[in-house]
């Protein structure tokens, strides 16, 4: 905790803080991780397992296909400066 406050303190003071995204970002994520918190406590551990394993398996999807896209962006982009 002691560090995340230095950190804070830090960006804030270096003005590296974009307050307009900031903020609502911050609220948002106060807000579900406290009705997460709620859910998952009422859930089965099971199925929290299963939709948990379903989660990472579609982030690690899309991680893929973004990684995939940059990659083939970046070559067409070098592929037009070839020519």
């Amino acid at each position: 905790m002691p560090t995340s406050i230095t950190a804070i303190i830090t960006t804030v003071k270096e003005k590296l803080i974009n307050w307009e995204i900031g903020i609502p970002v911050a609220i948002s994520g106060i807000i579900g991780a406290i009705f997460g918190a709620k859910i998952s406590v009422k859930m089965d551990v099971n199925h929290l397992k299963k939709y948990f394993g379903i989660f990472l398996i579609i982030i690690t999807i899309y991680e893929i296909y973004s990684l995939a896209k940059q990659y083939i962006n970046e070559k067409k982009r070098n592929n037009n400066k070839e020519n």
